[in-house]
């Protein structure tokens, strides 16, 4: 596609602060390609959308719900309030904003499964984007969720095949509700869950594939694209807290953005950071507001900072593993101690072990695990040398800006 060429995309976000950072990135990437974006998200993301100079339109119909999930595990409470029970209502008012508008593709979380029907229904081409491990299972990869590693042996394999098997089986426990949305459509009925992530042109992983567990073989529309890493819109502006003549470590503790139930956890880390020699800037994020932490003389408490700032300044970084905090990390080399929380967090911590980059404990770890496991990381070289490896493959992959391309040949090929 020449570059002269600008086409019309419109952007379906779920919203979510891990979600609709990356896809603000891809929008500005594709705006400084010359193409024209619009988003349509959860009315909270509003703001920062419109305040990236981006057009916003937002939900108008009500989810239906099924009762599968009632008293259920995590995972399938969120088929039902995330993947399967909104697909009718998201997949009439993304048709809807299709038809209101000039739309020659559609990039879409791949969470949203109802925009994906709509951009079928519509006949215009279509990139799930996962922002995070792919949520559709790839041959030989631990399905999202399981916290699982790499297998190496034929124990971990038939692990790994039967964690699979399993995660597949409870999303076709809503086929019949993903087949209700299709004929709302006046799509013909899918026979398994995979359809969906088959049927577009693309499915685009903003993830290293070198971060990645290796698959046995990937389906024909998968892409790694790398990391899509932009500033954070609330952070405040980053002060030096330290001197600069010190020459003791330093790290950046970072927790989620949303609550987890981490100030223990967080308050922990501070603990055993004071009782080493070191120094740390934790910043606390809007989950914690109004929160009361101790803080020793050596560790600085921020309700936010510019992590790229930061993170020119620390050798390593303690997180709870989110893949945007982990990624970003990783592109400036430092290693990491994960504490994962919950959702995709063990599978990205499982990734950072696997590499070499880093360490992962339990959220409950005790101040003298926590100051043990710091120790390690930067005491041990090969941690830091593994890191840096995957620093210097992120970063040609975030300039590279393979989205762009991604998305202008489905085009292309479409208007063929």
């Amino acid at each position: 596609m020449s570059r002269n060429s600008s086409c019309n995309f419109l952007v379906a976000s779920w919203g979510g602060p891990g979600h609709l950072g990356p896809t603000l990135t891809a929008a500005r990437q594709l705006r400084e390609s010359g193409h024209d974006v619009r988003f349509i998200a959860r009315a909270d993301a509003r703001e920062p959308v419109e305040a990236a100079g981006f057009g916003f339109a937002t939900w108008q119909r009500e989810p239906r719900f099924s009762p599968i999930a009632q008293g259920g595990e995590p995972f399938e409470i969120a088929c039902d309030e995330l993947l399967f029970g909104p697909a009718a209502a998201r997949g009439a008012d993304t048709l809807d904003e299709i038809r209101r508008a000039p739309t020659d593709g559609l990039l879409t979380d791949s969470a949203l499964f109802g925009s994906v029907l709509a951009a079928e229904a519509a006949r215009i081409p279509c990139a799930l984007l996962s922002p995070t491990v792919s949520i559709r299972p790839l041959p030989g990869i631990p399905p999202v969720g399981s916290g699982l590693s790499a297998p190496r042996t034929l124990g971990e394999r038939l692990r790994v095949e039967a964690s699979t098997s399993r995660f597949i089986a409870v999303m076709n426990e809503w086929l019949p509700m993903l087949n209700e949305a299709r004929a709302s459509l006046q799509l013909a009925a899918c026979g398994d869950v995979l359809d969906l992530f088959d049927r577009p042109a693309r499915l685009l992983i903003a993830m290293s594939a070198a971060f990645d567990f290796p698959a046995d073989r990937l389906p024909g529309n998968v892409r790694y694209i790398g990391p899509l890493l932009d500033l954070s819109d609330w952070s405040k502006p980053w002060t030096f807290p330290w001197s600069r003549t010190s020459d003791r470590p330093r790290a950046l503790v970072s927790f989620s953005t949303t609550n987890q139930g981490q100030a223990d956890a967080l308050q922990r880390v501070v603990n055993a950071i004071g009782r080493i020699g070191m120094e740390a800037v934790a910043t606390l994020g809007p989950a914690l507001d109004g929160v009361s932490l101790h803080a020793p003389a050596n560790v600085t408490l921020l309700p936010s900072a510019p992590h790229d700032a930061v993170m020119k300044e620390v050798s390593l970084v303690v997180t709870h593993g989110g893949h945007g905090t982990v990624s970003r990390a990783l592109l400036h080399g430092l290693p990491l101690l994960v504490m994962p929380m919950g959702r995709d967090q063990g599978d990205v911590a499982a990734r950072v072990e696997a590499c070499g980059a880093g360490l992962t404990l339990a959220p409950s770890a005790t101040e003298t695990e926590i100051a043990a496991a710091i120790g390690r990381l930067t005491e041990d070289p090969r941690y830091r040398a593994a890191a840096r490896d995957l620093s210097e493959i992120s970063t040609a992959e975030v300039s590279k800006q393979s989205l762009v391309s991604e998305l202008e040949q489905i085009v292309q090929a479409s208007a063929a």
